[in-house]
């Protein structure tokens, strides 16, 4: 059957190909497979491993096989997958040896009351312990840790890029919400991999990763452009929840794929990577980006208006350590990458 996803396929293999004899021969065990970054990722490894014949195995761990199965068959089904049920923070560790390990897993949901979100961060630092304790069992030789620019904190208005070598003081959040005890649960897990790396023989990559848009990202999350895209869908409006004035950047899926696998390959050990697009636009003007892509255009609907004298908001990571040290680019660029997230949900609507 045709893979829809050919050609970003194609165009991840095309940056990656000197980098997969790495994996030949070699067992990859990942976590959060069967989210956003994880299908990206197990697309990309198994599109590699077919072509290049790496005769490499990879082992996904969820929660739930069958809805994994659901989900996406023909990775699920993949004679080179193996499928693990267990919680990221309880499950039995598989035997034999694991040369790399990416934990992936994550929480988003902002829904969640105060006994949840406690429960969210004993997921995000227990997850992240059981993961690295299972690496060094397994003597895996690299692992690569999924962070976040929620690390940072909120983004001073006069900063331009959030930097890696400029992150925030490390101080308890004021109040008990998602996004402090997110961020909270990031920063101490990307230490509790520090640690990790330092007391055993372990090299661990840090991707600290900021917005996206590609196929597979969720539509009702809280991701705006996802949610824009919805509406669209839906023959809109376009709804916007605020003011529209934030700022933001978006990294298309096949170049995050590209990024993920050059950061676990070649990255410096416990040396973070802010990951994502450095090119700034508003939430109106991004809602207005999604809508022209449809036709008839959807109308536009804005929640708040802005007070005045207000500081506009940003959350733009600086990717010059990624451009620099690793020469990774953005290739695909964000009006393209829209076009083809629509594209991938109008033709999954017509299966």
């Amino acid at each position: 059957m045709e893979n829809r996803l050919a050609a970003d396929l194609n165009h991840i293999l095309d940056h990656t190909r000197d980098l997969w004899n790495e994996l030949r021969g070699g067992h990859l065990f990942i976590t959060g497979g069967t989210g956003f970054f994880g299908c990206w990722l197990v697309e990309s490894f198994l599109w590699a491993n077919d072509r290049l014949k790496l005769n490499s195995h990879l082992t996904i761990l969820t929660r739930s096989p069958n809805s994994f199965l659901d989900k996406v068959p023909h990775l699920a089904r993949h004679e080179a997958v193996t499928l693990l049920q267990g919680d990221i923070r309880t499950f039995d560790f598989p035997s034999g040896t694991f040369s790399h390990v990416i934990h992936a897993a994550s929480e988003s949901s902002l829904n969640l009351n105060e006994t949840q979100l406690i429960e969210m961060l004993d997921t995000i630092l227990g997850g992240t312990r059981h993961t690295l304790e299972f690496a060094v069992q397994a003597r895996t030789k690299k692992f690569l840790f999924i962070s976040s620019g929620a690390v940072y904190g909120r983004q001073s208005p006069d900063v331009k890029f959030l930097s890696e070598r400029d992150l925030a003081e490390w101080h308890l959040p004021d109040r008990m919400d998602f996004a402090s005890i997110y961020r909270e649960g990031k920063r101490l897990s990307e230490m509790e991999c520090i640690v990790f790396a330092q007391t055993n023989s372990l090299e661990i990559e840090i991707a600290r990763c900021f917005a996206f848009v590609g196929p597979y990202l969720p539509l009702d999350a809280q991701f705006a452009v996802g949610n824009f895209i919805r509406d669209g869908l839906g023959g809109g409006p376009i709804h916007i929840k605020g003011n529209g004035t934030p700022f933001r950047s978006y990294l298309y899926a096949a170049d995050l794929a590209i990024w993920l696998w050059v950061i676990l390959f070649r990255g410096q050990s416990c040396q973070p990577y802010n990951t994502g697009s450095d090119q700034a636009i508003n939430i109106a003007d991004l809602a207005k980006k999604v809508a022209i892509l449809f036709e008839p255009s959807p109308r536009i609907e804005i929640s708040n208006t802005t007070p005045p004298g207000q500081k506009v908001e940003r959350y733009i990571p600086s990717i010059q350590r990624a451009q620099t040290e690793l020469g990774l680019l953005t290739w695909i660029g964000l009006d393209e990458g829209i076009k083809r997230t629509i594209n991938w949900h109008q033709r999954n609507q017509e299966r």
